[in-house]
């Protein structure tokens, strides 16, 4: 028996194992990027030392070999040189970076300045602000951020679980939060396939992300329920799930295309304009938006739907041992 009111006519349970295939080879490729390339960790997690300047000429040609060799020079150890700009005064900014943490006196902060000063004379460079972290500070910061994502999962398995009782809610909780997981790590590989030290923005993109996949997902949970009720006796699972994503995949498109416009629009704003501190969180907010839609329109429901089967043929092969016996 059909379903009411399909705006589309996709098999999706049919093509199931290809959506697993391809997220799992996707998933295959980021932990291998991970392990051969490595993961950079921002100072504020990991810990060192920033030195951040002003200069004036904004339009200038930054030679950041040259700042970052004046630098270890008067450091001792190597250095990283970002340019920044500040959106609230519109000033162009510089921070050096290293892995030390360290409390300068004045005297060898302006030995820093001169010798920057000497390698860039036409910038302008003017000694803004140090600061400090702790590598055990850092790491114990990121600790409470991870513990603060994880938080977050358990909250959505217990309401999910409880909300969808009719349907076997802990299954469907548990599924829905495996494809959470999945775009988190599309999230991570983001990062770490552009190069970007995991920071304040990749803790504030996952729980954006954690939030906003598991919407799309609710919705089709709640028309899986509601098919349930009223044809769970006449329509198979798969049928049910495949015509429930059907029904509301327009509003999951659409609602996902709205979103995913504006950040497309931040991204290319800050990438023209420069603007590091967006442009890390807006692309791999992308990419997250991305993921998270293909998840629940293509991984949860399936993934309930392969684990329900199975616990259904677990439980007949009982019934006939018992039944023999």
């Amino acid at each position: 028996m059909k379903l009411l009111h399909r705006d589309f006519h996709i098999d999706f349970m049919g093509k199931k194992n290809i959506f697993f295939i391809i997220s799992a080879a996707c998933l295959v490729v980021i932990a291998l990027w991970g392990v051969i390339f490595g993961v950079d960790l921002d100072i504020s997690f990991k810990g060192g030392t920033i030195f951040t300047y002003t200069y004036t000429d904004a339009n200038a040609d930054l030679d950041e070999g040259a700042l970052a060799a004046a630098a270890q020079s008067v450091l001792g150890e190597e250095v990283e040189v970002e340019p920044k700009q500040d959106l609230a005064n519109n000033t162009p900014s510089l921070d050096i970076s290293m892995t030390s943490a360290v409390t300068m006196e004045d005297s060898s902060i302006e030995e820093l300045t001169a010798a920057l000063q000497q390698a860039a004379p036409d910038l302008g460079l003017e000694y803004s602000t140090i600061t400090s972290v702790n590598p055990s500070i850092g790491m114990d910061f990121f600790a409470k951020c991870l513990v603060a994502v994880g938080v977050g999962i358990i909250i959505m398995i217990i309401y999910l679980g409880i909300r969808f009782r009719l349907i076997n809610g802990w299954k469907a909780a548990i599924t829905a939060v495996l494809a959470l997981v999945h775009d988190m790590i599309f999230v991570y590989g983001t990062f770490v396939i552009c190069g970007f030290p995991l920071d304040s923005n990749f803790i504030a993109v996952m729980l954006t992300i954690l939030g906003y996949s598991a919407n799309n997902t609710v919705i089709i949970y709640d028309r899986i329920r509601e098919n349930t009720k009223l044809f769970g006796k006449k329509t198979s699972r798969s049928q049910i799930v495949n015509d429930s994503i059907n029904q509301t995949l327009s509003r999951s498109i659409g609602t996902s295309f709205c979103t995913l416009l504006a950040m497309v629009v931040v991204c290319v704003v800050a990438g023209i304009f420069g603007v590091m501190d967006i442009f890390t969180f807006a692309l791999p907010m992308i990419v997250g938006l991305l993921a998270g839609t293909y998840s629940s329109i293509c991984i949860a429901s399936e993934l309930w739907v392969v684990w329900q089967d199975h616990s259904d043929k677990k439980k007949k092969a009982k019934g006939r041992v018992k039944a023999r016996a």
